[in-house]
């Protein structure tokens, strides 16, 4: 039996949101009135931090562990969200992972760690659009967002399955653009090097020293925040009706000026 929440009240389901973008994303999203799913794989105390910065903007939360590469898993946490709000008006697909290896020495990658970065980043997508699609469908003008990388657009430092699985990412978002209209509009995102953890675990001792040449390289003057991102995936949420298919650059201008 279904149990409804407030039946005006927008839905939006957020993967991966229990830190960087994606708790970011599930703030801004409770900013900007909707009732929020955050989902997380392992770490559960962030993901609670993140639903505590949701409930004191005003939403009603539900909090949901899933593997967004098991479908069994996916199923399931799609139903706990049909059950308890009857409706999902966003799905933000942005649960993801890399691994370590530079791209120079992409030799030494495991089948089984690329196979892994594959299963959470490309299949996830896929999984959780499969499952998402009838109840997008049921709603009045729903639309999906996808977190891709400016690496799945242009080389870049990161490691080769990282970057392939991006570009994918990018194709699907194309294709799902498609196979989903005119129902509903399915953009991606393409952060550039962006502040916070996520790069410093990828440049480890350089991160200072990198973040600053690329941010004097950067038209803007700096590099991207989590901040900057959130607001493009509100904006196109909210504001651009009229556009699908899209991969939208938050890079503040350097992949189009170096």
């Amino acid at each position: 039996m279904t149990t409804l929440c407030n039946p005006y009240k927008k839905v939006a389901l957020v993967t991966g949101s229990a830190s960087g973008i994606g708790a970011t994303i599930a703030i801004a999203l409770a900013r900007a009135g909707y009732d929020v799913i955050v989902n997380y794989s392992r770490s559960e105390d962030s993901a609670r931090a993140t639903v505590e910065a949701c409930q004191a903007h005003g939403a009603d939360t539900l909090l949901l562990q899933c593997d967004v590469s098991d479908e069994d898993s996916v199923r399931q946490m799609v139903g706990a969200i049909r059950e308890k709000y009857g409706r999902l008006d966003v799905v933000c697909s942005n649960a993801g992972m890399s691994i370590d290896t530079p791209p120079r020495k992409f030799d030494l990658i495991e089948v089984e760690d690329w196979d892994r970065v594959f299963a959470v980043n490309v299949r996830g997508l896929f999984l959780i659009a499969k499952h998402t699609k009838a109840l997008l469908f049921e709603a009045e003008k729903p639309c999906m967002v996808n977190t891709a990388s400016i690496v799945g657009m242009r080389p870049g430092a990161q490691p080769l399955p990282y970057s392939a699985s991006k570009a994918a990412v990018i194709s699907m978002t194309q294709t799902l653009a498609n196979a989903l209209g005119p129902k509903v509009r399915v953009n991606a995102i393409a952060p550039g090097w962006m502040e916070g953890d996520w790069m410093k675990w990828m440049l480890r001792d350089n991160y200072d020293k990198l973040m600053t040449r690329r941010a004097n390289a950067t038209p803007l003057g700096r590099c991207v925040t989590m901040e900057d991102v959130a607001e493009v995936v509100i904006t196109l949420i909210e504001h651009m009706h009229f556009v699908t298919g899209e991969t939208i650059v938050i890079d503040g201008g350097f992949a189009k000026t170096t």
